[in-house]
């Protein structure tokens, strides 16, 4: 049970909640209703015995009139004239209670809204006509419960006009998730939901400006970078030939790749990026990524069944580049293979198995070896790519070959 209410919606469990209790409500009502109208018929039967009882046991004894009049204003009876006793003669009513003792014979008749009761005894006939006063208990009743009705819907209809707000800002809340930095919190009121909406909407107004800076100081920081490395490579080349030149050379050119991760990363994290989806087939997919490894196919062992997928043509092949380059820097040489159908992509080189799991190189900035060759950034990239297409990331050791595979069924 617990389980499933900490998964139901507060609107639904707030539905439900009112339902059940309505239900109960109506149940309740008509098990009370039932019970109070055969408490009417046995307490009516009862005074019907008792009044055929004692007229029919002082028949003989000629009661005086006094006394009569006195047992008929007590019991709430009349004696019928005889013109009303012959017209009920000719027509049939309901019979509602009837039976014999030794007294004589009482029968009790409803015609319409009044009740008459026969009475006979060797000879002796009445004819009374009930003339108690209607009980309003059944009236009063529905009303109680109408007007007990009435107040859980007003409360139901206040509850959900409370919690209208929070719905409000959950869609907010869902928009932002989704990338829209637009979002504005209108809520203004000085309950709990409404503290709620004022702290989201400061933490907002936070975070708009923490992204804000952050891209500032990024393409601050790579405009900077590249006019003093252009700088450099332009007075490398008035350095004679020689180790000091190769090694500032490639200082050089290993700033300017870590400039562009870093402008593909800033990209691919933007809340506002969309992938350009399109008809491709493996087979440039993989010459593309070749092509961005500055690499030739005949470097590697490939595998492909050549079909048709659609996918963001540019992205894929950056993310098959990562783990290629991975493959090479980590594996052993001449290892690299690359397999490829309709389900999946597998970049597999030969080498030791990765030391912590899979989701510890998806940070940035994390590497299995400590190298001057990468940046720990390739499988950042690479995550994130696979998020924006909706595939899937696998890692596999298997005979000692470290196997990385993109899913490319949809999730």
């Amino acid at each position: 049970m617990r389980p499933i209410l900490r998964n139901i919606s507060i609107s639904a469990f707030i539905n439900t909640l009112f339902i059940l209790v309505i239900t109960l409500l109506l149940v309740a009502l008509f098990k009370f209703i039932s019970w109070d109208k055969k408490i009417k018929i046995d307490e009516e039967t009862t005074r019907y015995k008792l009044i055929a009882n004692y007229l029919l046991s002082t028949a003989n004894l000629s009661p005086s009139k006094e006394k009569e009049q006195r047992f008929y204003k007590e019991f709430h009876v009349q004696p019928v004239g005889r013109n009303e006793n012959r017209l009920l003669s000719l027509t049939k009513g309901e019979i509602f209670f009837g039976g014999q003792s030794i007294y004589g014979h009482v029968e009790v008749v409803k015609k319409g809204d009044n009740k008459y009761i026969y009475l006979k005894r060797f000879g002796y006939n009445l004819v009374l006509k009930d003339m108690k006063p209607k009980g309003f208990r059944f009236e009063i009743t529905i009303l109680i419960a109408t007007l007990i009705a009435l107040l859980f819907l007003l409360l139901y209809i206040a509850i959900i006009r409370k919690i209208t707000p929070l719905k409000k800002l959950n869609k907010q809340i869902e928009a932002f998730a989704q990338g829209d930095m637009n979002i504005k919190i209108t809520q203004k009121s000085n309950d709990e939901i409404g503290k709620i909406a004022q702290s989201f909407d400061n933490a907002l107004h936070h975070i708009r400006t923490l992204l804000d800076s952050k891209n500032l100081f990024m393409r601050n920081m790579m405009h900077e970078l590249k006019t003093p490395i252009t700088q450099g490579r332009i007075a490398i080349e008035m350095v004679e030939d020689g180790i000091s030149k190769k090694t500032l050379t490639r200082a050089f050119e290993r700033m300017n790749e870590l400039i562009a991760e870093l402008a593909q990363v800033e990209r691919l994290t933007t809340q506002k990026f969309q992938p350009l989806m399109g008809e491709t087939t493996l087979g440039e997919i993989i010459d593309l990524s070749c092509t961005l490894l500055l690499k030739n196919r005949n470097n590697f062992n490939i595998h492909i069944e050549d079909t048709i997928i659609t996918t963001d043509p540019k992205l894929l092949s950056l993310a098959i580049k990562n783990l290629i380059d991975n493959a090479l820097k980590y594996g052993e040489a001449n290892g690299t293979e690359i397999v490829a159908n309709e389900r999946y992509i597998q970049v597999i080189s030969t080498g030791q198995s990765l030391e912590h799991p899979l989701s510890y190189y998806l940070e940035p900035f994390t590497q299995g070896e400590k190298r001057n060759s990468g940046f720990g950034l390739g499988l950042y990239i690479v995550h994130n790519i696979v998020n924006r297409l909706s595939y899937e990331l696998n890692y596999f050791y298997k005979e000692g070959k470290n196997i990385f595979e993109l899913r490319l069924e949809k999730r």
